[in-house]
């Protein structure tokens, strides 16, 4: 007699969705702000995204074919979204050698080695990020002002966020329409809020994520804010200025929607989703006024990564038929 019960590791999704149509609507999700990108920046935000997700599927076969030697599962486009989110969170003008390491980076040592899909316990394409900017950080903090006419390598400048950290320009004076729409510097997949809430919207449409992660991280940076802008600001609009500007800046709207709600390396609970959020939110918010770094979504996200276990394990539903 066969046996017929299996284990699996994570995600444990019950549905008759498989992974590749979740990673595809993915895909599809980003692709309003791919398109801004392009048009901002010029055709080489297609150059190094193509190279990170070439570069990422070759080496998950690679690794499953002659090291792992089990099936090859580059199919499922798991690696094609990471490749794609790596490439989002980098300037558009990074040398494409240093794409390649990043995507080494992200299957070579954030993914395959755990066991692949289901088993990393931090995000790859954040890990491999947050590794470029300690190991590049000249290449990865040299952003290109954002155009409609492509851009200049030569011709770089600050993001908003670092440009209010270094206290170059005040608050009042950033385009918060034009930070909504894709007029901000920084790295490409993030510059077009309105891009990626269209994106939040097809995947809440689609059922590929809920609202929990994104809604609280964000809610908790405004929240986080409106109080900072409370106690340093006497002018009534900074109230409200500076939490728009710390939600519309960064990677916050990236993060939240497209990063955080990884299946693998999210809760499996809402209420434990709600705790996660809350956290990267404060961490995220702590980062930006206070760190050493303008922008803290990535760490924050990979912090909270880590506490995803002991959320698992102590926030846990109510057995069916318990009391």
């Amino acid at each position: 007699m066969s046996n017929r019960f299996f284990v699996s590791p994570a995600p444990h999704v019950h549905s008759d969705y498989s992974t590749t149509r979740l990673m595809g609507d993915v895909v599809i999700a980003l692709l309003p702000a791919l398109m801004v990108s392009v048009r901002v920046f010029g055709w080489s935000v297609l150059a190094i995204t193509a190279v990170s997700i070439a570069s990422c599927v070759l080496l998950e076969f690679l690794v499953q074919k002659y090291i792992v030697k089990g099936p090859v599962t580059i199919c499922n486009l798991s690696a094609v979204v990471t490749g794609l989110l790596l490439a989002m969170n980098l300037p558009a003008n990074i040398p494409l050698w240093i794409v390649v390491v990043g995507a080494v980076v992200a299957i070579g040592v954030a993914k395959m080695p755990f066991g692949g899909l289901g088993k990393n316990l931090f995000n790859p394409a954040l890990a491999a990020r947050v590794f470029l900017l300690i190991a590049y950080p000249v290449q990865m903090t040299s952003f290109p002002k954002p155009t409609l006419e492509g851009f200049a390598d030569v011709y770089s400048g600050a993001t908003p966020l670092g440009a209010a950290k270094a206290g170059l320009v005040n608050f009042a004076e950033f385009d918060v329409a034009g930070m909504f729409t894709g007029a901000m510097g920084g790295s490409f997949g993030e510059i077009s809020a309105l891009a990626l809430l269209l994106g939040f919207a097809y995947l809440l449409i689609r059922k590929v994520i809920t609202w929990h992660i994104p809604v609280a991280i964000l809610a908790t940076m405004a929240l986080f804010a409106t109080i900072f802008a409370g106690v340093r600001f006497e002018e009534p609009s900074m109230h409200i200025l500076f939490p728009i500007f710390h939600l519309l800046a960064g990677g916050a709207i990236l993060g939240a929607v497209f990063m955080a709600t990884d299946y693998v390396t999210s809760p499996m609970t809402p209420k434990g989703m709600i705790i996660y959020g809350i956290g990267i939110g404060a961490i995220t918010m702590c980062i930006r006024l206070w760190g050493a770094y303008p922008e803290g979504m990535s760490f924050a996200i990979l912090i909270m990564n880590s506490t995803v276990p002991l959320i698992n394990k102590y926030v846990k539903p109510k057995r069916f038929g318990a009391k």
